[in-house]
């Protein structure tokens, strides 16, 4: 016909472009029973969440002629649900997809209009626009999750079962008002992550590593093992790369640690940050990563990508899942002892958890100054000693002695990151390792930060103590000329 549009809201569908049925009319329910036979219901295939604060509601004499006496939540709650259901009816599923988020709101708001009008279910402008939201966060995001995904106020989202969902912000956990229709509705999405990075989760496989689209971390798991419903622990992307003066500014570290880090970065001395779930060892790393060289070739192996290293020469390797045959797992172990014939400058493990930190520690003692990794431990003494029991896991026939001979020769700094009380994450202890004695490795505190006290609102207060020692790496400094750099930024530090 002359003039219509090739996206219609309503009428005859052309080649499948239309994105909604007819709402009404004998002609329309002729072409909407053609139509839904090649159509995907996605009324099963997408199951939309709600938020209650997002239910629309209805006015008093609307529901005494709609709901004959009900009471008023259940009322809204069914009206919403037929609302919903007669949407997704509408939506051919070819069509949507070639929409954009933007032009595909539009639509429904429209759509959702026009069903309203003629099922007389009253909904102002504001709630026909939060329902369109909340059915294209499901088709195109996460669901109730997208909005907590889009907010850069929020770090980490727990959800534990279809209706309980935490949040942290600013280092504390706080409960929202996020649902999940039901139990099939989570799973739903627990699998739509899953698919998107190649992995599955379900009852025969309920646990998964995954990462979403803006590279946050994704852990699920699913029931039988998680008794309470799918549990879900997103670790956010940040949107913007982390620096060394972003942490100062927040009071993670002061000025002249800053400057330290900086140092311990640029002389290529091989660094450990040990720390707890969640401490910030990640976000350090990234920060240090910033004084890398640009020239030097570097090998990032991670479980699940998530540093952001912004050098030109970078070479990005991740862990493969086993198939479901059992075969074609790829650990990090295979992936550290394949970095070693790439030629790297630097290997950076992205976290060290198993037999992959023997090769780790190969790595580090066979030219390659400047690695880096991160280890759950929590203290600098911790840390060495998880080391050795990963060692010991890789079946190497090591003695004790051995393993602990590898260490000392291979790290240098051991960065200590903690979250406290106040929910601010800091580093708290700076140690080198400085040789053995009696087959014990002998560590120094260059400094330490210590509370002095806290402020009316719960922040803690404190500093760096110094310690008055010689660092056996000086040569090293010496030899990149930041002998005198660092030896300022300790004097500063003390102050």
């Amino acid at each position: 016909m002359s003039g219509e549009s090739t996206t219609p809201r309503f009428g005859r569908r052309q080649s499948g472009n239309a994105p909604f049925s007819q709402p009404n009319g004998a002609a329309s329910d002729r072409s909407e029973t053609s139509a839904l036979r090649n159509t995907v219901d996605l009324a099963e295939t997408v199951d939309v969440g709600r938020r209650p604060d997002m239910v629309p509601k209805v006015s008093a004499e609307a529901h005494s002629r709609m709901a004959g006496g009900r009471p008023a939540d259940e009322a809204t709650r069914g009206e919403i649900a037929e609302l919903r259901n007669l949407c997704l009816s509408r939506m051919d599923a070819a069509a949507v997809a070639l929409l954009s988020s933007q032009r595909l709101r539009s639509e429904i708001e429209k759509l959702i209009a026009d069903l309203a009008t003629e099922h007389r279910i009253q909904l102002n402008a504001r709630e026909q626009t939060q329902l369109a939201a909340e059915l294209v966060d499901d088709m195109t995001g996460l669901g109730p999750l997208q909005p907590l995904l889009d907010d850069e106020t929020i770090t980490d989202i727990m959800v534990n079962g279809p209706n309980r969902v935490f949040v942290e912000r600013g280092g504390q956990l706080t409960r929202t008002a996020v649902q999940f229709r039901d139990a099939a509705h989570l799973t739903n999405i627990c699998q739509r992550i899953a698919a998107s990075v190649g992995r599955r989760v379900d009852e025969s496989s309920p646990m998964v590593d995954a990462r979403l689209k803006d590279g946050s971390r994704v852990n699920i798991v699913l029931p039988p093992l998680a008794i309470d419903g799918a549990s879900m622990s997103i670790r956010k992307f940040a949107k913007r790369s982390i620096e060394l003066s972003d942490l100062v500014e927040k009071g993670s570290i002061s000025e002249p640690i800053a400057k330290i880090l900086q140092i311990v970065a640029r002389c290529r001395l091989n660094v450990i940050i040990s720390g707890g779930t969640g401490s910030g060892k990640t976000t350090m790393l990234n920060a240090m990563s910033r004084f890398i060289d640009p020239l030097e070739r570097i090998i990032t192996i991670e479980d699940a990508a998530e540093l952001q290293l912004l050098q030109p020469h970078v070479v990005r390797l991740e862990t493969r899942p086993p198939s479901l045959e059992g075969k074609g797992e790829i650990t990090q172990r295979d992936l550290v002892k394949n970095a070693l014939r790439m030629r790297p400058d630097r290997i950076i493990v992205g976290e060290v958890r198993g037999p992959e930190a023997f090769d780790m520690l190969q790595a580090m003692n066979t030219g390659h100054d400047g690695s880096m990794s991160t280890v759950h431990a929590n203290t600098p003494r911790d840390a060495i000693a998880r080391i050795e029991n990963m060692v010991q896991m890789a079946n190497v026939g090591l003695t004790l002695r051995a393993v602990r001979s590898q260490i000392v020769s291979a790290v240098h700094i051991i960065i200590q990151v903690e979250r406290q009380r106040d929910g601010s994450r800091r580093l708290v202890q700076f140690a080198e390792i400085a040789g053995a004695e009696d087959e014990v490795p002998l560590m120094n505190t260059l400094f330490k930060y210590e509370v002095q006290g806290e402020t009316a609102d719960g922040r803690l207060l404190g500093s760096y103590k110094v310690a008055p020692i010689r660092s056996t790496f000086l040569e090293r400094l010496a030899y990149f000329r930041l002998d005198r750099l660092w030896q300022a930024a300790l004097e500063e530090a003390a102050q």
